[in-house]
């Protein structure tokens, strides 16, 4: 939720109070004061403990008052270490060899994959994951709690004596120091919620009914839950990857986690009655997504009882600079293992280094009331289209004292009381606003229930236009609104026409989604920039308003298009739409005709088309997540399927209209996550238009003449280089996500990612359409497939892609593009 993240970035804080009564934090060395990954650190008498990172440093807290440190690692003798006072910063420990390192030797650095006791337990795992926990049962059903915290930390004083923070000074008071990395921080925002899970292992479906919401006053209930749940989505420690923040992380417990893992068994204790194995684990290469951490496994189920596990700082992952995971499981009988506790902080950075500041988020999920083998029956995993119990927003005080899982502590507490109070700073609400405004695209305007923009389309630039200049607005009483009306009108100062577009949409059913809309538009545009497209009347694509473009481009259209639309959505993700669409096409430009002959003996011509369409649309997405219940929602960008399959019919005579012809299309799309080996996105299209028609009705291949990235176009193509009456197009691009990179000296540091594709076409013409053109324009279809393919360099800099990209044939054509480079911005995990 952009409000969310708008406070964040507002908003800092520094402190150096605590309540913990000892604190260590330090660093692990050698005797050649060469630093010691992934040694254990625990308090004597305690089973409070960490792991040192890669660079041999590690922070520990507790609330008791302790004296001394155990410090261990393979290869060493334990080590006491006397501590000197309560807190100890910037602490060194030595480990000294002893006599003990060539009895265990085999696991110094990486660890062997032979005669490792530590993988038998791992293979005991394996066999035996589809046999613990929930997975051994038909059905189960359980109540959870989930709380998620924003804070934000390492800020010095001066940056909080920062002339931006005055008249907040307030908020200071509220700090803490974290028990994972020691480091101050100032609690900002929560989100608590109480739920019911139902799940059916036999039909593996699932359903979570929430019973429950509380936010600190940011951002709309609904909105911001689903945002968290995003955000922070849940994982199986048992399965081979674990995704979090859209990448897929090799789970220590996987069966490929052998060739990314070391593995060593360093431990045996007994747990609740059972006596449990401690394995720990760390990376075998940096760079790649995998953990460091350990776990406590039983000795007869090899059911995990505790894992705790941190993300390696040299991941190939960015904003985040660390992750760190704990689960706990109970003993329910001597062969059943349940999930307690799940606890999971992430620290949000725009740098990994140790003093950059940034921003927790932490969420802890607890678990309790099982139930088992009570079967649902199937109409009751059927998720609902469009239902949304507000009273689970309104829960009072009274409620959450009752039914929380846990008590709040006094930080936690405190952040619902200083929201309310920063919300009345003005100064604050000048921050936020501008902060939102650069989120959305749009500046609001509460007094009138209007938003203004989007302010990133005020300026485009075409060959026709000229320098272009846009204003829109839209109304907006919130963002569950059930009808809303937006607008624009733009200058090219090259033509010297107003343009404008205007549209309204109406919500009259919300159980099943029933709207109706409608509009008018009349603007200059760039026909083929996409094969298969919706009648949005407002949409306009880059290729005819981008500022950057690579040669001549004056194949424009004056478009006046008129549509009146109804849809609905009887079943989640599934949504048909009956439309209307009048409109009339010309040439923009000189340098360009759309003329066509109008007569069998091919001497009258015709510059402009008019044309009367009905068209039909059925749409489904599954697994698509929407935010919001109004007449516009938005989309969580989590990877889900569509298929769309369009019908439109010509109906010459109506309303002037000139031809009459049928149109089917279909479009595909399906992404893949291969584990660890990254995510390929896979996109099919098909159409083809019987009966007579002209180049402005033709399904014009879609090139791309600009300088970006343009999803769905061919990067080597120019506008009108193809044209066709019938296609099928084929695309397929792989993100390895840098496991290649990874594994090459000199480029595993700079954690750049590898792009692979393919793009073909196949397209014909018939005869009767190429006998009425008259535009100049000679017809090209690719009989032959046209196939381009293209390798890319992503997450340059944490935000630049290059995409070079080869013709595989066609070129020896005139004014071919052979070869292109074209690159693209975003800000991605």
């Amino acid at each position: 939720m952009k409000k969310i993240f708008t406070l964040l970035i507002v908003f800092f804080a520094f402190a150096n109070l605590g309540s913990a009564q000892t604190k260590v934090s330090g660093i692990v060395l050698d005797n050649s004061k060469e630093p010691i990954p992934y040694a254990n650190i625990v308090f004597k008498g305690s089973k409070t403990g960490v792991v040192s990172n890669e660079d041999g440093r590690f922070y520990i807290e507790s609330p008791e008052n302790y004296t001394e440190l155990i410090v261990s690692f393979v290869g060493f003798p334990d080590k006491v270490v006397k501590l000197p006072k309560q807190v100890n910063y910037d602490f060194k420990i030595i480990l000294t060899e002893g006599n003990t390192l060539k009895e265990v030797k085999i696991y110094a650095g990486k660890t062997s994959k032979k005669n490792n006791p530590a993988l038998d337990i791992l293979r005991k795992i394996w066999e035996r994951r589809r046999k613990n926990g929930l997975k051994m049962f038909k059905q189960y059903q359980y109540d959870k709690y989930e709380k998620v915290e924003f804070d934000m930390n390492t800020i010095d004083s001066a940056f909080m004596k920062s002339k931006i923070f005055k008249g907040m000074e307030f908020v200071f008071k509220n700090v803490d120091t974290s028990k994972v990395t020691g480091k101050t921080y100032l609690p900002i925002f929560i989100n608590e919620s109480i739920s019911e899970f139902y799940g059916d292992n036999e039909n593996k479906r699932s359903k979570e009914i929430l019973k429950a919401n509380k936010n600190s006053g940011l951002g709309n209930g609904d909105g911001v839950n689903m945002f968290i749940k995003d955000l922070y989505s849940d994982f199986d420690i048992y399965e081979n990857y674990l995704n979090l923040f859209d990448k897929s992380f090799t789970s220590p417990l996987s069966r490929t986690g052998i060739d990314v893992y070391n593995y060593v068994l360093a431990d045996t204790a007994v747990i609740d009655n059972k006596l449990c194995y401690n394995i720990v684990f760390y990376p075998r290469r940096k760079n790649e997504l995998t953990f460091k951490g350990d776990f406590w496994v039983n000795d007869t189920t090899f059911a995990i009882k505790t894992i705790n596990m941190a993300v390696t700082k040299s991941a190939n992952i960015n904003w985040v600079k660390d992750i760190y995971i704990e689960q706990e499981f109970e003993v329910l009988n001597d062969s059943v293992f349940l999930p307690t506790r799940d606890y999971m902080m992430s620290d949000f950075a725009l740098r990994k280094k140790e003093e950059s500041k940034g921003v927790y988020g932490k969420r802890t999920t607890l678990y309790k009331n099982f139930k088992f083998n009570e079967k649902k029956p199937d109409k009751f995993y059927k998720d609902e289209v469009n239902y949304i119990d507000n009273s689970v927003y309104n829960k009072n005080d009274d409620y959450w004292a009752e039914n929380r899982f846990e008590k709040l502590n006094k930080d936690e507490q405190k952040i619902y009381k200083m929201i309310d109070t920063l919300k009345t700073v003005k100064k604050f609400k000048h921050l936020y606003s501008l902060v939102s405004i650069l989120g959305s695209g749009y500046i609001e305007i509460p007094k009138w229930h209007l938003d203004y923009g989007p302010i990133f389309s005020t300026i485009g630039y075409n060959e026709v236009e000229g320098l272009r200049l846009r204003a829109g607005a839209r109304t907006y009483f919130g963002p569950n609104d059930l009808w809303r009306l937006q607008g624009y009108t733009a200058y090219g100062f090259d033509d010297n026409k107003f343009k404008y577009g205007a549209s309204g949409k109406w919500m009259i059913d919300k159980k099943n989604r029933i709207i109706i809309s409608g509009g008018n538009r009349r603007d200059v545009e760039q026909i083929g920039a996409s094969l298969t497209t919706t009648n949005d009347v407002l949409g306009r694509s880059y290729a005819s308003s981008g500022l950057f473009t690579t040669g001549s481009n004056g194949k424009l259209t004056n478009i006046n298009l008129s549509t009146l639309e109804i849809e609905m959505e009887p079943i989640k993700n599934l949504t048909f739409q009956l439309g209307f669409s009048y409109r009339t096409l010309e040439s923009a430009s000189s340098t360009f005709k759309l003329d066509y002959f109008t007569d069998d003996t091919f001497t009258s011509t015709k510059s402009d088309v008019t044309q009367s369409e009905l068209n039909f649309q059925i749409e489904f997405t599954p697994k698509k997540k929407n935010i919001g219940y109004g007449v516009e929602r938005r989309i969580i960008d989590s990877p889900f399927s569509r298929v769309f399959i369009n019908y439109s019919q010509g109906f010459k005579g109506f309303i002037n209209s000139d031809f009459d012809y049928q149109k089917i299309q279909l479009y595909y799309k399906q992404p893949i996550v291969i584990g660890g080996l990254g995510r390929s996105n896979l996109t099919m299209e098909l159409g083809k238009t019987f009966g007579k028609i002209p180049l402005g009705l033709m399904s014009v291949v879609p090139g791309n003449q600009t300088y970006f990235i343009i999803d769905n176009t061919f990067s080597n193509l120019n506008f009108y280089e193809f044209v066709t009456d019938s296609y099928a197009t084929f695309q397929w691009q792989h993100n390895f996500q840098g496991k290649i990179f990874a594994r090459i000296p000199g480029l595993r540091k700079l954690n750049l990612r590898e792009i692979i594709g393919i793009k073909g076409v196949y397209g014909t013409i018939t005869d009767e359409n190429k006998a009425i053109n008259a535009s100049g324009l000679i017809y090209q279809a690719p009989e032959k497939p046209y196939w381009e393919y293209n390798a890319g360099i992503g997450n340059i800099f944490k935000v630049f892609r290059l995409d070079f990209a080869w013709r595989a044939n066609y070129r020896d054509l005139p004014d071919t593009n052979n070869f292109t480079i074209k690159g693209s911005f975003g800000f991605y995990f």
